[in-house]
């Protein structure tokens, strides 16, 4: 990577991206130009199991290791975005109930960005990771044209997050919430088969996209429905945690029973997009999680069930896409470090 070993000047400057997950960090650099210096996963254990301070600590270490790495001087760095797990306000406060990744007690209501913040001494701006993740999609999309175009990302997996970038930036709403399209109440009619149970979801409602469309629903609710359907099936006679982990192996290699179960997702999938084109009408339909990275076939095949599940318009299906999110394991650092980008480029211009 030739332009890492490029003579800097003064003028190019830096902005860090780090995304903080629930076993590890991954950080990247993205210049001024944006140009990312790293093309590859640059991981630190996350130890948010830990609590807050060792998670801190470990951000920190993150941001410090990828400034060396890329040999780029801290006095460089404008700003530093960063991302983590739902749900979280939009200055970055972690759910005052936790999450699954914040789950001990001292992470309620605790405020990582501002914590960050203060740890580094350097400004902070905070996304959620699937924001983050559909953020990265629409910039590497559409390029010098981000600004101009709008999308909307699904991102599949522990649950369902999602993102709505509307001329090239993240529309996060009054408290931060704005994008939570796993919680969007879809209609089940081609979605279910006749007599299949009406899905649940853990936060309550009936009905929505992530009751459907992620692993927890494929545990909760697709998987033990199935299997009744397929007496006999390899999969009955393990742990259901552990088969729905193991479905998507069995959707690569064409298993009867899990393609059953990913095609009710993918057209969950599509009654969500239908919603969205009709709120937003966006040019883009970005797909991510675990489906990007199975194999080739299996994804294709998976992106085009939700394509024939969204019912466009013929206006709007002749000038929208759809299309996988690229990069995904660098995805949420990437769009945590545009939008750190995008905060530093606006702030200059007022």
């Amino acid at each position: 990577m030739d332009h890492i070993d490029a003579i800097r000047t003064p003028a190019s400057w830096v902005v860090v991206g780090l995304d903080n997950g629930g076993t590890c960090n991954n950080a990247t650099v993205l210049d001024a130009t944006g140009q990312f210096l790293v093309d590859h996963l640059v991981e630190n254990p996350s130890l948010v199991l830990d609590g807050p301070e060792a998670a801190i600590e470990q951000l920190a270490a993150a941001l410090t290791g990828i400034l060396e790495l890329t040999r780029t001087p801290r006095t460089l760095v404008r700003a530093v975005g960063l991302d983590t797990p739902g749900p979280a306000s939009a200055a970055g406060v972690i759910s005052s109930k936790g999450a699954t990744n914040f789950s001990q007690p001292d992470w309620h209501g605790f405020d990582i960005r501002g914590a960050l913040e203060e740890r580094i001494g350097l400004p902070v701006v905070y996304n959620n990771d699937a924001n983050a993740a559909a953020l990265y999609a629409h910039h590497r999309h559409f390029g010098a044209d981000a600004m101009e175009r709008s999308s909307v990302s699904a991102i599949v997996g522990t649950g369902l997050g999602g993102g709505v970038v509307e001329a090239g930036r993240v529309i996060s709403g009054a408290a931060g919430m704005a994008g939570e399209l796993g919680h969007v109440q879809i209609p089940l009619q081609d979605v279910l088969e006749q007599g299949q149970p009406v899905p649940r979801c853990n936060c309550g409602f009936a009905g929505d996209v992530e009751s459907v469309a992620s692993l927890t629903g494929i545990r909760n609710n697709l998987l033990p429905y199935w299997l009744t359907r397929f007496p006999g099936h390899p999969l009955a006679a393990e742990p259901v945690s552990a088969a729905a982990k193991a479905l998507r192996s069995y959707g690569e290699k064409e298993d009867p029973l899990a393609l059953s179960v990913f095609g009710q997702q993918a057209a969950a999938i599509g009654k969500l997009f239908t919603i969205a084109a009709n709120f937003t009408d966006p040019a883009m339909y970005f797909l991510g999680g675990g489906v990007v990275e199975a194999a080739p076939r299996f994804r294709e095949w998976f992106l085009q069930r939700v394509r024939e599940n969204t019912d466009l318009r013929r206006e709007q299906a002749e000038v929208a896409g759809f299309a996988l999110v690229p990069d995904l394991d660098m995805a949420g650092a990437r769009g945590a470090a545009v939008a750190a980008l995008d905060s530093v480029s606006t702030a200059a211009l007022r």
